[in-house]
């Protein structure tokens, strides 16, 4: 049975699949595009498939959902009972998601809070959580946005690449495009501000490149209590690394997930990827 208040997001938040089955999120997929093909992400396009796609050299772009695929899952929601969406989604400045769900809002029958998170990944995903587990303590759908807005504000994410050129060849990178020519030799780590990806510091080897990582995720989380997720495409093993010296050294976190991006962003971070979210709760 769908609750009165429905909770909306897009792939690109990554949200393990049992917190999603958990607190009945509905997830609108992004398109992936591969040999002219658009493939829905998660599904049809895989991390591992697009990892291989990539070192291939083969040519991946990325699109939104349409207006009408929201408005196609809201209509549906509201069918189900639903009277109001709270709908929460990566940064406008990356992507026309939060547009089209903006568009599709005004075409169904009942109100949708489109909120723009100015981020991604589960730094998009947590201020998710928020909206839902306000929306399960008994809030309204205005005070589930609110939440999310709060935690979205609160939370930062940070990443290190191998490289920048899938990042150049999206166009995604915005103000870190001072770090291209001759500093693509460096392991760069960035970070997403204001909406945008923009560099943070320049690391001359991988391995400095990801103790730095782990030293800002410490440096942001303080004493505060916080929930932490790890991301990777095609590492694995740095990623299960990392989270469990960010458990051993942060004694206060909730929850810690470590998961795979899927094919959307890892289509302009490459294989290599490392990142870390810090939410305060």
């Amino acid at each position: 049975m769908t609750s009165e208040v429905a909770i909306v997001t897009d792939s690109t938040a990554y949200l393990p699949d049992e917190v999603v089955e958990r607190h009945g999120i509905v997830v609108v997929p992004l398109k992936v595009v591969l040999r002219g093909r658009p493939l829905d992400e998660g599904t049809e396009a895989t991390p591992a498939g697009l990892a291989d796609a990539l070192r291939q050299k083969r040519v991946v772009t990325t699109s939104r959902p349409s207006p009408e695929t929201f408005a196609e899952t809201y209509r549906r929601l509201a069918e189900s009972g639903a009277r109001e969406i709270v709908s929460v989604h990566l940064s406008a400045e990356l992507s026309g998601t939060y547009d089209a769900a903006l568009l599709a809002a005004r075409e169904v029958p009942v109100p949708v809070r489109v909120v723009d998170s100015r981020t991604v990944a589960m730094a998009m995903g947590f201020p998710v959580l928020a909206a839902a587990e306000a929306i399960a303590d008994g809030a309204s759908a205005e005070d589930a946005a609110a939440a999310a807005e709060k935690r979205a504000g609160a939370t930062f994410g940070f990443f290190y690449v191998d490289t920048l050129e899938y990042l150049r060849r999206g166009g995604r990178i915005g103000a870190a495009a001072a770090l291209m020519g001759a500093a693509l030799a460096v392991k760069p780590l960035l970070h997403v501000s204001d909406g945008r990806i923009a560099p943070l510091e320049k690391v001359r080897t991988a391995a400095k490149a990801i103790s730095r990582l782990e030293e800002i995720a410490l440096e942001s989380a303080g004493e505060a209590q916080v929930d932490v997720a790890v991301h990777h495409l095609a590492s694995p093993e740095r990623a299960d690394a990392l989270a469990g010296r960010l458990r051993e050294r942060l004694p206060q976190v909730g929850e810690l997930y470590v998961s795979e991006v899927g094919a959307v962003i890892g289509a302009h971070v490459g294989p290599g990827l490392l990142a870390v979210v810090v939410s305060p709760r």
